[in-house]
């Protein structure tokens, strides 16, 4: 601090030894040191004035330090936002959209940990063929013995297995790729991830890559057996059966 009539300078301290959100802020100790020498005009008005204005100051920051941290570390669901708002709804009798904008309940949610899962499998079959069993609606019930919805454009829905597969379809290219976004019913209320399939023609065969990012880390299992045995092993069985009738 500077003494304004002489202008001199002078060096000291201020320490919160005890700051904590359980304590008081009147509670709370304030220590005033200075180095030796003059001054002792300042230490005394830190002492005084200086103290009220840094307790004034302690407030504003535990306020917003206790702020930050609730929105930091626990950040409700769309579904919890919700059940929240309809219970204050019935206890006070009166709509609160003046206070919960659409706005604020749009950007709510909770950070999911994801996954990528790769995959390489060989179909007996050629390229244009396996790509018309993924795009073709008809042949999705077949391999899937369920009713479906393909609607093989972009921005297409796509629903299969009785609905516990849903999404849409993001990229098509004829016999050689699909992207899709894609997800399970058991994943977090619109979580989504992105599928890719790549189809490499091997003459009367196709290498199929996918790769599936985004898959939530607890679904990670269950998701590659979804694709291993209700599409692989569906599209196998299709096939052979499509062989053995032209046989």
């Amino acid at each position: 601090g500077t003494v304004k009539e002489s202008g001199e300078k002078h060096k000291g301290s201020v320490e919160i030894p005890n700051l904590s959100e359980e304590n008081e802020v009147d509670d709370t100790e304030i220590n005033v040191s200075k180095k030796k020498g003059e001054g002792d005009a300042l230490k005394d008005l830190m002492r005084t004035e200086g103290t009220a204005k840094v307790r004034e100051a302690l407030r504003d920051y535990l306020k917003a330090l206790k702020t930050e941290f609730t929105l930091g570390m626990i950040l409700p669901t769309k579904a919890t936002v919700g059940q929240e708002l309809a219970a204050e709804r019935k206890l006070s009798g009166n709509a609160v959209q003046d206070s919960v904008s659409p706005q604020s309940l749009a950007t709510v949610g909770v950070k999911i940990p994801t996954v990528q899962i790769l995959l390489r499998e060989i179909f007996n079959s050629p390229a244009e063929e396996l790509y018309s069993i993924f795009t073709t609606k008809e042949l999705v019930q077949k391999f899937s013995k369920c009713p479906a919805v393909i609607e093989a454009e972009k921005g297409g829905k796509l629903q299969m297995f009785d609905g516990c597969v849903s999404g849409e379809y993001a990229e098509l290219v004829p016999s050689q790729r699909i992207v899709l976004k894609w997800r399970c019913r058991n994943w977090p209320d619109e979580h989504y991830a992105t599928v890719a399939l790549n189809f490499k023609d091997m003459a009367a065969q196709t290498e199929l890559q996918l790769e599936c990012k985004g898959v939530p880390v607890s679904n990670e299992d269950s998701t590659r057996q979804c694709w291993k045995k209700q599409y692989f092993e569906g599209i196998r069985i299709l096939l052979q059966q499509s062989k053995d009738k032209l046989e």
